[in-house]
């Protein structure tokens, strides 16, 4: 599991996607949130703009994130 530091208290979800390098572009993250093929802490998350804070993972194509 690869581990991503923000420097923020929360990032949104979209942009988390693109500065993991999980996803190329944020429109492209977008659409891969609106499909369901994201989840959140083991759930299906289609909301783009969900917040995102220390301790929660991300799943996308088999790739895992931590936030911390």
């Amino acid at each position: 599991m690869k581990e991503i530091e923000i420097k923020d208290e929360s990032i949104k979800l979209f942009q988390l996607l693109k500065y993991a390098g999980l996803i190329p572009s944020g429109g492209e993250a977008k659409f891969a949130i609106s499909e369901g093929y994201v989840k959140v802490n083991g759930n299906i998350e289609k909301q783009k703009g969900k917040k995102i804070y220390k301790n929660d993972i991300i799943e996308f194509q088999g790739n895992k994130v931590i936030v911390k």
